[in-house]
């Protein structure tokens, strides 16, 4: 099969194609012919060998395919073999083939193409883990977003919004903070010329938001303590901005706040296939009934990848950037 593997850890130009004989499956995984893959941050780390591979795991790129399974024992899922599914995986995806564990495939929703469909996996599995379990996020509750126009933003403004819930947004230009405001943000906030905490306490009547889901980390950390409603959770899911951060323990003490974080891709097949049960129940029919939509800026041929991986590193997009073969 045609793949793209990392040759070297380095720019994206170690992206190079290559030939990979078939995956070999394992007890519990499908073989998908690929119709189309995402690209993710992740991916990039992983290229910059700062993101090792999960023991086990295929060590081409590629976190999310979507495409029809060929191959491997469907139990009583309700799947059969030729079924368009999208698949969240734990690498490989980067190929003409891929494996995947069957309980982290879900069908295509309804209506929606094998491009639109492989777009989903990461951002939803790692929105829904976070956002919803993690930071519990509930009713009458509000949301800030860190990074509101990047694959993950766009996914927790639109299913948020969606579900009833307050949305602010940050991003780094007023175009993209108006982009956030069409998806369902109530307020884009451009945090290169405005402080989010300011914003979010004049929108929240002083009380702060219940939930902000942050990849940026470093010196955001105060301000958002700050930012925090009394009750609050930050939830970390990337450390763009650095690793360390200054914290006032008396705030979080006093105010019962909650500080956590998760990374979704060495967690067991189990954790995801309980994550992937809660978006078909909660989720997709909210992408069949077209109130929240895949959003894709730019879609590139497999052999293309190191150009996707050099605009993701520009971070010029709005949304997805994906692989099509």
């Amino acid at each position: 099969m045609r793949a793209i593997e990392i040759k070297q850890a380095g720019g994206p130009e170690v992206l190079v194609p290559c030939e990979r004989p078939l995956p070999v499956l394992k007890p519990g995984e499908v073989l998908i012919k690929v119709q189309a893959a995402g690209v993710n941050r992740p991916d990039v780390f992983q290229r910059l060998g700062q993101y090792p591979v999960p023991p086990g795991a295929s060590d081409l790129p590629g976190l999310e395919v979507a495409g029809e399974i060929v191959d491997g024992e469907l139990g009583d899922s309700g799947l059969k073999h030729g079924d368009l599914v999208c698949a969240l995986v734990q690498g490989g995806g980067y190929a003409e083939y891929c494996a995947a564990p069957l309980a982290q495939c879900l069908p295509a929703p309804r209506g929606l193409t094998a491009l639109q469909a492989a777009a989903l996996p990461e951002n939803y599995f790692t929105v829904w883990s976070n956002v919803f379990d993690r930071g519990r996020l509930s009713q009458g509750e509000s949301l800030l977003v860190q990074g509101g126009s990047s694959g993950i933003g766009v996914t927790a403004i639109q299913i948020a919004s969606a579900l009833g819930h307050r949305v602010f947004a940050t991003a780094g230009s007023d175009d993209k903070c108006r982009a956030c405001e069409a998806l369902g943000a109530e307020r884009g906030i451009n945090y290169k010329t405005e402080d989010f905490e300011a914003v979010v306490k004049e929108l929240t009547g002083g009380a702060g938001v219940d939930v902000i889901l942050d990849m940026v980390g470093g010196d955001y950390l105060p301000r958002e303590i700050k930012s925090l409603a009394d009750d609050g959770r930050l939830v970390f899911i990337a450390q763009l901005g650095g690793n360390r951060g200054e914290l006032d323990m008396g705030q979080v003490m006093r105010r019962r706040l909650t500080i956590t974080g998760s990374t979704l891709r060495p967690r067991p097949v189990a954790f995801k296939a309980a994550i992937a049960a809660q978006l078909r129940q909660q989720v997709w029919p909210l992408l069949e009934q077209g109130r929240i939509k895949p959003v894709i800026h730019q879609v590139f041929p497999l052999e293309q990848a190191a150009q996707a991986h050099t605009m993701m590193e520009g971070s010029s997009h709005i949304g997805k950037l994906m692989l099509q073969l």
